[in-house]
């Protein structure tokens, strides 16, 4: 029997007219849509008269609904995968299914469409050229502590997500730990009253201990000024004796010359100030 195929298929993000020709079509002819929140997915096909049988698949529940959809793919039936907005896959339990069927050797693709952070991210008047997705900050106190100490050093532009009764705590724990860094705070993506906010993080708390936050909101964060963090780490080198730095890397197990070369890449200087320096 030939096997079905999973289709990870993007919904708008708030304006219906984002949705493309191809999520339409492959909506109305899957067997299935495994959904997120089948009341909120209804509202979806109900706009577009479509009337797929709909599966709920969501995080409470995908260690028993996932391998009944893989059962389903495996008997040829073709089932698309929607999350309640934008692209399925990213900060949800599609991505544990995609995996289930490729461990299957099913067949998956997707139908491209909106991602809240990419949406973000190009209205939000920060660096685009290089950038990291954080998605929602855990929950677990230590692994939050340890994920915003990453950032502290982080060049890249940052893309988080937050929900409104954690945003001012998030800023907060932002401040304390990157400082005051430029920030975009969106939120209302495509919808009539979208918001992009470009301003720092100081600001942005104070703005928002004064006007209650509501919504669903997407952070940008800029990233650390690259000279600035080089300049700090030399300086963290050069507060070593060269005698100590080469005895680092020694340590370590490189040989005189290796040590010797990244001691001067470490200080920003060449391999023979640090020769003429041993040999003093």
């Amino acid at each position: 029997m030939e096997q079905g195929v999973l289709t990870l298929c993007a919904t708008p993000i708030g304006n219906l007219e984002d949705i493309t020709y191809r999520a339409v079509r492959l909506l109305t002819e899957a067997d299935f849509i495994a959904a997120e929140d089948t009341r909120h997915t209804k509202k979806l096909l109900n706009h577009f008269d479509i009337h797929t049988r709909l599966i709920s698949y969501h995080e409470h529940n995908k260690v028993e609904k996932g391998p009944e959809l893989i059962r389903l793919l495996q008997e040829g039936k073709n089932i698309v995968l929607v999350t309640d907005a934008g692209t399925p896959g990213i900060s949800d339990p599609g991505e544990d299914l995609v995996k289930l069927a490729l461990e299957a050797g099913i067949t998956v693709t997707s139908a491209p469409g909106c991602v809240a952070g990419i949406t973000a991210l190009i209205i939000s008047g920060q660096s685009t050229r290089r950038f990291i997705f954080e998605g929602f900050l855990p929950m677990n106190k230590k692994e939050k502590a340890e994920v915003l100490e990453r950032l502290k050093d982080e060049t890249r532009t940052v893309i988080l997500y937050e929900a409104p009764h954690r945003l001012i705590k998030t800023l907060e724990s932002l401040y304390d730990t990157v400082g005051d860094r430029d920030i975009t705070v969106t939120k209302e993506l495509t919808k009539k009253y979208e918001t992009v906010f470009k301003t720092t993080i100081s600001k942005a708390i104070k703005y928002y201990t004064e006007e209650e936050p509501r919504g669903e909101y997407v952070l940008i964060l800029a990233g650390r000024d690259e000279n600035e963090l080089k300049e700090e780490i030399k300086e963290g080198w050069n507060s070593l004796s060269i005698e100590d730095h080469m005895k680092l890397y020694i340590d370590k197990g490189m040989d005189e010359k290796s040590a010797m070369k990244q001691v001067a890449k470490d200080r920003g200087v060449s391999k023979r100030e640090i020769y003429a320096a041993l040999h003093t």
